[in-house]
């Protein structure tokens, strides 16, 4: 079976920006796939042109055999898109704004409501449907809106940051939606910045930087190949980062230099907690994460700016 999305040699150029430079990679049915990155990292003008919202440049975008220059309609009628912004309509109650909404795939009136119901319940918003919208708390509003991308029965989700802005106990409350959905079989790409949903969520991403791939994999596999089990988190007295770091170094260990901390890319050693806490120092364990990958890969953090 051939993946459900392709992309080969994806450029997209602004002026004398270049976006996106000449990605390519594909998507499995049925899995969850990450699109990781910082802030123009080429990320959303990656999926404004899976979504057919936005031409490329150059290159070619396959979508469930579906050519997105060519036939660009065709393909917004297989999706389903959550957009990083709330575009909810605030005049309508919760259940309008999804039948508002199934308008734009020209549905029949009784199959719309069937299916906006059905989205609903799922996600914990059936008891809400004659609400307004402004009455319903930051997260409520972000199932709203993925519940409403789902009213076209859409063989592809696609999601950009679909978790800005909530809590913590809101962000996971999405997440169990989108495990379920992945469970139930539906592709879901994944637009992100935030490493712990990449790595709760995706099945397999890509980083990006710089409109480049820079990584790609399974997220697990990524951790373990460029950052290890665990994590020293090294902070030296002011004034000698830069001994400890070159005594680090001659000790063959992976030292990657983060602000005014060492991070030391290693299992745990007893040891050497030993010896740098006796030197004065703070040294904290920790295991190790996307953001490690990306700091090992780039020099810098994701929350960095470019």
């Amino acid at each position: 079976m051939n993946p459900i999305v392709q992309v080969n040699d994806l450029v997209k150029q602004y002026k004398t920006l270049t976006a996106v430079n000449g990605i390519s990679f594909d998507v499995q049915h049925g899995e969850c796939f990450g699109i990781l990155g910082p802030n123009g990292a080429g990320k959303s003008s990656t999926i404004r042109i899976l979504t057919a919202i936005s031409p490329a440049s150059s290159g070619k975008v396959v979508v469930d055999d579906l050519d997105v220059g060519r036939q660009p309609r065709a393909v917004k009628a297989i999706l389903g898109v959550v957009p990083q912004e709330e575009n909810l309509d605030t005049d309508l109650p919760v259940l309008q704004n999804l039948l508002v909404y199934s308008r734009y795939f020209r549905m029949q009136q009784d199959i719309a409501l069937a299916n906006a119901r059905e989205a609903l319940d799922f996600f914990q918003l059936g008891d809400r449907i004659n609400d307004k919208v402004e009455t319903l708390s930051g997260g409520m509003k972000r199932r709203l809106i993925i519940a409403r991308a789902l009213i076209n029965r859409p063989k592809i989700i696609v999601l950009d940051e679909p978790t800005t802005g909530l809590d913590p106990l809101g962000r996971h409350r999405v997440w169990e939606r989108l495990l379920e959905l992945r469970r139930q079989g539906i592709t879901t790409i994944l637009s992100t910045h935030n490493m712990e949903e990449a790595t709760a969520l995706c099945q397999r991403i890509i980083i990006m930087d710089g409109g480049k791939i820079i990584a790609r994999g399974r997220p697990t596999d990524l951790i373990q190949q460029f950052a290890g089990r665990e994590v020293v988190e090294v902070r030296p007295p002011f004034g000698r980062l830069d001994q400890i770091h070159a005594d680090l170094l001659n000790r063959g260990l992976r030292v990657q230099v983060a602000g005014t901390a060492l991070l030391v890319y290693s299992n745990k050693d007893q040891a050497l907690e030993h010896e740098l806490t006796s030197d004065g120092m703070q040294v904290l364990y920790r295991t190790a994460n996307l953001e490690d990958v990306f700091l090992r890969l780039t020099g810098r953090g994701f929350s960095e700016e470019d």
